[in-house]
């Protein structure tokens, strides 16, 4: 049996099940032309489209990311010593680490936290997000989490691409990759930002690497206007445009067989089509006017704090429910979860802005039985240290942190792993961030080992030949 025919045995009862085994064989002939157009808007030739390896447990992705980094020590983790040991240095028992700051022996900052143990699994949560609190019993809490980066631009880069060196697919290109669109109409993956700076790193945290071009992400405009240039102009009819598509399109490909594996032309040729797709399409998907008052208000999109993430975390909502795969939505675009100094300031500030936008996305999510297919995922690049950089701020953490997952077959009310008495290594069943990859590709039916793409006769996978997939997640 072929390895093809093997997934094929494996995978969920989806879309594509249905088509190819309708009819006494005439959903293959279906299913092929599928195959056939879904490639073509992909413009990704190369692409095996996997079938899930097995039954995966979430259909999408939505990845809360907090750019800068968020403290755990001040979130998800309490640490009563940090306290006690106000304006200290760390104890000699606590291995010493290399920061970018060298602020290892200057004293420890005290958390201004009140903490409550939330739901009926008791998990502590801080007052900076109760309203998250109340979701505890469907979240798993990793505090274990590692990664390899000092810096916000290795970190952000490896937790997007599984390295901190830039030039490698992002992790939702390689779920592209692996899984494909269910959407023809909207991009497979879309990015959402909440201000008009990039992450550290730019674009390339969600580009493709060396795959085809067609597996980037798609970023959308912060504000009322997210996606530019998508009416055409009242004198074009539909047909005009199809035609003048058309005619585009046969001399890129004309251009295109002479140059075989231009990625760049490739994924040209499938922006073209998927911006005429687009065009009929996307304006509904985007339109929040849709959406009642109710819902713009449990979002926060009435309030000013809160409606920039608030209006992507429901749009995210929007679009996961037609079919987008993989939505990253960004809080504190540009790093502004680093608090160095004035953390009281920034994470007031940032907390505030994200809690309750992330607890009606739960809320919506779970009301529309969409919870149970979508994986939430909410972290940064790396936690921050109990020591004081500039008095009143924390430093970068990589050494260990948290992160949260929500829905998409996780087992909530949990917590994995655990970081010492200060929050500053984890000491207990550390997960790297290619472990977390794993996991996520785990969730949706993808194992992390067999999704390969294979770069000039080398086999590459998502996870750099590292990682395994954290089973406890599931329950």
């Amino acid at each position: 049996m072929s390895q093809i025919d093997s997934l094929h045995r494996q995978h969920l009862l989806s879309r594509r099940d249905v088509l190819s085994r309708a009819g006494a064989g005439f959903g293959a002939i279906a299913l092929a032309g599928m195959f056939a157009e879904e490639q073509n808007l992909l413009g990704a030739p190369e692409s095996p489209l996997f079938l899930p390896h097995k039954a995966g447990t979430a259909r999408n992705v939505i990845f809360l990311f907090m750019d800068g980094g968020p403290s755990h020590l001040d979130t998800f983790d309490p640490k009563p010593l940090v306290n006690e040991y106000a304006g200290k240095p760390l104890p000699p028992s606590i291995k010493r680490v290399i920061t970018p700051m060298g602020v290892t022996e200057n004293g420890l900052l005290a958390s201004k936290r009140t903490w409550k143990n939330c739901g009926q699994s008791g998990l502590p949560v801080s007052d900076w997000y109760p309203r998250v609190g109340e979701w505890m019993d469907d979240i798993c809490v990793i505090r274990s989490c590692t990664s390899d980066a000092l810096n916000h631009v290795g970190g952000v880069t490896q937790m997007n691409t599984g390295s901190i060196l830039g030039g490698r697919p992002s992790l939702g290109a390689w779920v592209h990759y692996g899984l494909g669109s269910e959407n023809r109409n909207l991009p497979g993956y879309v990015v959402l930002l909440d201000g008009d700076r990039e992450p550290p790193g730019g674009n390339r945290v969600w580009g493709a690497g060396f795959m085809s071009a067609g597996h980037q992400g798609t970023k959308f405009l912060p504000g009322d206007h997210p996606i530019l240039h998508l009416s055409s102009p009242a004198e074009i009819s539909d047909h005009r445009q199809r035609r003048k598509l058309d005619y585009i399109n046969q001399i890129n490909r004309d251009h295109l067989a002479r140059r075989p594996g231009d990625s760049e032309l490739e994924a040209r040729i499938a922006s073209y089509e998927l911006a005429f797709q687009m065009q009929a399409h996307a304006p509904e998907a985007v339109n929040l006017a849709e959406e009642s008052q109710a819902t713009h208000e449990v979002y926060g999109l009435n309030q000013k704090r809160t409606q920039a993430f608030g209006k992507n975390c429901l749009l995210a909502r929007r679009l996961i429910e037609r079919g987008v795969r993989f939505v990253q939505v960004y809080s504190g675009s540009g790093s502004r979860w680093d608090a160095h100094a004035k953390i009281e300031q920034n994470h007031t500030e940032l907390c505030g802005a994200t809690d309750q936008p992330i607890a009606a996305l739960l809320q919506d999510l779970k009301q529309r039985g969409l919870l149970e297919e979508t994986l939430v995922v909410w972290g940064g690049e790396f936690g921050r240290t109990p020591m004081s950089e500039k008095g009143d701020g924390r430093d970068h953490n990589p050494y260990g942190f948290t992160m949260w997952l929500a829905g998409g077959g996780v087992k909530g009310g949990q917590i994995i792993g655990a970081t010492d008495d200060f929050g500053m290594h984890a000491v207990s069943r550390p997960v790297h961030v290619h472990s977390l990859h794993a996991t996520i590709l785990a969730a949706l039916g993808l194992d992390h080992t067999e999704v390969i793409y294979r770069l000039q006769g080398r086999p590459e996978r998502p996870t750099v030949n590292e990682g395994e997939v954290i089973d406890e997640v599931f329950g």
